[in-house]
């Protein structure tokens, strides 16, 4: 999810990501549920991962994160109106929530401090979402 507050601020998350062996930056996600829609998992896993749910969520796209090794499809949405509604998170998630501007953003992948293909993604998808308005 690509999660825009009403400052146009983008929520995202820092967790150590053990296969990295680091700390990672990234937009929140996570994994369907079986017989889940795609738009509530997104919902779900927002305010699980940042206690905040979105009055308005929008496809902005979509893609396979690693086709050559890996059937893994990823939805990036748009969720907005963001308003405080918490689920309890996943056992053993321990999660940093951080708020950054579209130019942060951009120059944090730009210096590699966002390494996260999703993310990278997410970010080129809410560009392209924004220059068509």
């Amino acid at each position: 999810m690509v999660p825009v507050d009403a400052d146009g601020n983008i929520w995202m998350v820092r967790q150590y990501r053990h296969p990295a062996g680091e700390m990672i930056l990234e937009i929140p996600a996570g994994g369907l549920e079986t017989g889940e829609e795609p738009k509530a998992c997104a919902q779900r896993e927002l305010r699980e991962e940042i206690g905040m749910r979105a009055e308005k969520i929008s496809l902005i796209g979509e893609f396979y994160l690693a086709p050559g090794y890996s059937t893994e499809y990823m939805y990036i949405y748009l969720c907005e109106e963001l308003s405080y509604d918490p689920l309890e998170p996943d056992f053993g998630e321990d999660i940093d929530i951080e708020k950054i501007s579209l130019a942060k953003y951009q120059q944090m992948i730009l210096d590699k401090r966002i390494k996260d293909s999703k993310s990278i993604a997410g970010l080129w998808y809410y560009q392209q979402y924004l220059m068509a308005d």
